[in-house]
């Protein structure tokens, strides 16, 4: 592992009424240590995952709205006011990475189709605006993603079926047991979360704390739908009755 601590700067922070200090995971935030070489964000919209996992990787150097320390472009106002707060403690620091942002990741794409000049080659031979957008996903995991190096991704699973999914623990996998890459993943994906050995941290409820994966509201409604369809459904739907 790299990153083995992100502290919040309290003693920095004016006030705690404004956002993004005012989300209460963030406000309650001291500090997260980080033991394993894939840690997940977990926690529902709004809870303040996302915005940490971004806060991060503007204190790498990364582009916010996607890319590595290499890829400047600009398409909104991408500075971290969260990253000025933060402090990373690394063992030892590295600065190759990238941070995927998938509500962005258009924008990337387009980037890369303006500069690249080696016929694609880091994302497969092809540009990633001629491939779905699953498959650009995994162009990009397979041929941009290597050793030694941090990797943050904001909610991967946006563009990948479950099928792809898998493709990408496999690619994580891989990745994470040559011992050499690390990789900090904001998701909402049952089935990503149940990388073996990953350790969970959950944004919900005010805090930020560990949680195993059979305690996700990610796993337990998943199961539950999937053993109790028709009556999780209609519980659901009875009240329009």
């Amino acid at each position: 592992m790299f990153l083995k601590k992100v502290t919040l700067l309290k003693e920095k922070i004016q006030t705690f009424n404004l956002y993004p200090f005012s989300i209460p995971a963030i406000k309650s935030l001291d500090e997260i240590k980080i033991d394993r070489n894939v840690t997940f964000f977990v926690g529902e919209n709004g809870s303040g995952k996302s915005t940490l996992l971004e806060a991060i990787a503007d204190k790498c150097g990364f582009n916010t709205a996607g890319g590595g320390r290499n890829n400047s472009y600009d398409v909104y106002e991408t500075d971290s006011e969260l990253s000025q707060f933060i402090r990373l403690s690394w063992m030892p620091k590295v600065t190759n990475g990238f941070f995927l942002r998938a509500e962005s990741f258009y924008h990337f794409a387009t980037h890369i189709d303006e500069v690249d000049e080696n016929g694609f080659k880091d994302y497969g031979g092809k540009s990633l605006l001629q491939q779905s957008h699953g498959e650009s996903f995994l162009s990009l995991f397979l041929n941009r993603f290597n050793g030694e190096a941090i990797y943050l991704l904001d909610e991967p699973e946006a563009a990948l079926s479950p099928a792809r999914q898998l493709t990408l623990l496999k690619i994580i996998h891989d990745l994470e047991t040559q011992g050499d890459s690390q990789f900090i993943i904001a998701t909402h994906s049952p089935i990503l979360l149940g990388y073996p050995e990953a350790d969970i941290y959950s944004f919900d409820n005010g805090e930020i704390s560990k949680i195993n994966y059979e305690d996700t509201d990610h796993y337990s409604i998943t199961k539950y739908f999937l053993e109790n369809r028709k009556r999780f459904l209609h519980e659901l739907f009875k009240e329009d009755e």
